[in-house]
Formats: C-alpha cells, structure tokens, sequence
C-alpha cells in the first residue's frame, strides 16, 4: 500500500531517462539520470582516486553528460555511456595533472590517503586492508575489478575501457590473483 502512494507522489525514476533525456534535454530525465546513478559513479572515481578528485570528476561528468546527451545511442546502457565518460574525464584529470603516464598493467598510482576516521572494528580493518590492497594494483587492473563489482558485464567494461574482451579477461584475472596474494592465502574473500 505505501508503495503505491509513493509512486503517486514521487516520481520513481526509470531505466530508460537517459533515452528520454538525449532526445528532449529535458531536465526532470537529468535529475532521474543523477538520482540512479550517481552514488555508483561516485564510488567507482573514489576508487580510482580520492574523495576531492572524485567529486570533481563527478561534477565534470554531469556536465560533459548536458554536453554530450546527443551521442548517446540507445543500445548501449545508461550506466556504462556514464562510466565511460567519467573514465575519460577522469584520465584526463591525470594527464593535466601529470599523474598518468599510459595505460598498461604496470602503471600504478600513487596511493590515496583514507579520509575516513579510524574505527576498530573488524570489518573496518578487513575492509581497510581490502581497500589498501585494491590501492596497490596498477590501475587497469584496479579498474576493471572495480566496474565489475559495480555490477557490469565484461561487454560493458569493454565499452567503458575501450580495451578488447581478451584483456578485460586478462586484468580481472591479474586483479584477483593479485588482491589473494595481497590479503594472504589465508583470506579467501577475494
């Protein structure tokens, strides 16, 4: 019953508003856009980055997506088009920066300092060593571990990577082997 008098009152956002968006401009399919999917992009440039960083990125990538809503082709899905923005918006942030060199399985980035308070509990430190081990990886891989766990198909990190199948494939195996080697054999987590 609640739910049916919230979808009277609210607008429940739809998977197809970035379509909408791309043919109208109009600004309610933004604001649906932003409402589904900015927590994810959010995460996925924090953990490419750091939390100033991705917040500049993230704002850049809704801008670029007002720009930009006239390439947007129906077939591909919302979310990656968006992602693969970010990620080229983010790469050039690096390249300004003169933080990226080339994209290849050895480039690492320096590592972002935690900007959350400590807390000791045990899943803060799990998480904490997971998060520190995900630093370590060089940024391909890091990359494609984090789009995966953000839910996308290898065809879709593909898109996002503009990489091949085979070396999507390929980093996703380095990735996981490098994060079991990291967090111990003894974490079968990973």
């Amino acid at each position: 019953m609640l739910l049916s008098i919230k979808s009277w009152l609210f607008e429940v956002p739809s998977k197809d508003c970035m379509a909408r968006y791309a043919k109208s401009g109009d600004n309610r399919y933004l604001e649906q856009l932003i409402a589904l999917y900015s927590n994810d992009l959010y995460h996925y440039l924090v953990m490419q980055s750091n939390t100033h960083l991705a917040y500049d990125v993230s704002q850049q990538t809704w801008l670029k997506v007002i720009e930009k809503r006239h390439l947007y082709q129906a077939q591909t899905t919302p979310k990656a088009w968006l992602f693969k923005l970010a990620r080229n918006t983010l790469v050039d942030e690096y390249r300004k920066q003169q933080r990226f060199v080339e994209l290849d399985e050895n480039t690492h980035l320096p590592a972002q300092q935690n900007e959350q308070g400590n807390n000791n509990s045990i899943s803060n430190i799990n998480y904490q060593a997971f998060d520190s081990a995900l630093k370590q990886l060089s940024f391909v891989q890091r990359e494609a571990i984090t789009l995966q766990q953000e839910g996308f198909s290898l065809a879709d990190i593909e898109l996002i990577t503009q990489s091949n199948h085979e070396s999507v494939k390929t980093r996703l195996r380095y990735a996981k082997q490098n994060l079991k080697r990291l967090l111990g054999a003894n974490n079968e987590q990973a």
